[in-house]
Parts: C-alpha cells; structure tokens; sequence
C-alpha cells in the first residue's frame, strides 16, 4: 500500500521521525554501558522508518504503509540507495533490539545512531 503523500501526512511523518530521534537523543545521555541500548536502539529504527517515509513522500509524491518494512527500503531505493542502506541497517536490528533476550552490541548501538542521523538529517532538509 503506498498512500499518496498529502501535506499533513508529510507533517506528521517528520514529526515522529523528530521526537523518535529526540527521545533517543535523550536516552543515549544517560544511558550506562548496557543500560537502555535495546530502547535507544529501537528509537533510532522507529526514526529511520518515519523519516525514510518522508524522504520518499518528498521524491515521489508517496510511501510505503504495510507491514513489510524491506518493501519501503525498496522504495527508498528508488530515491537514494545511501538512504535505504541506512534503513535496511536499522530494519536489521529492529527484532534483536524489540524482542529479542540479547541487547544489541555497542557495534550495533553505533551503526543505528549513524544511520538515524543520516535518515531523519535528509528528512529535514
């Protein structure tokens, strides 16, 4: 399902892409070594996702909204394959982060930041 991309949809899009990023902004300062990583690292998925939302409501006029985020990779793919790269590192961590009984890696912790950054950074340009 891809929705056609009106103004508030956009709007709320980035809004979320914004506060999921601030909240994960928020965590990371007081987070312990592996204290919260799972949460912070779910946050910057969350982020990614509504901000590659963003990215392809701008360049194509509609995003994806299904249950099948590597479909919406795809079509970021279509706009920037940096960008859907970045997503698919996020979309990667989402089941180990959310429900998985092991905590992500520091290793991981840094790639989700990097590739949230680059994401929600594209999105508000």
């Amino acid at each position: 399902m891809s929705p056609s991309a009106s103004s508030s949809a956009r709007a709320g899009r980035l809004k979320k892409a914004i506060e999921f990023r601030d909240s994960a902004e928020l965590i990371e300062e007081f987070m312990s070594d592996a204290d919260r990583r799972d949460a912070y690292v779910t946050l910057c998925v969350h982020a990614g996702i509504a901000a590659a939302d963003v990215i392809c409501m701008d360049a194509l006029g509609e995003y994806y909204s299904g249950p099948s985020h590597d479909t919406a990779a795809k079509l970021l793919a279509k706009v920037d394959t940096a960008s859907a790269k970045q997503l698919a590192t996020l979309l990667g961590m989402k089941t180990k982060a959310g429900y998985s009984d092991v905590p992500v890696s520091n290793e991981q912790l840094a790639r989700a930041k990097r590739a949230m950054e680059g994401l929600v950074d594209r999105a508000t340009k």
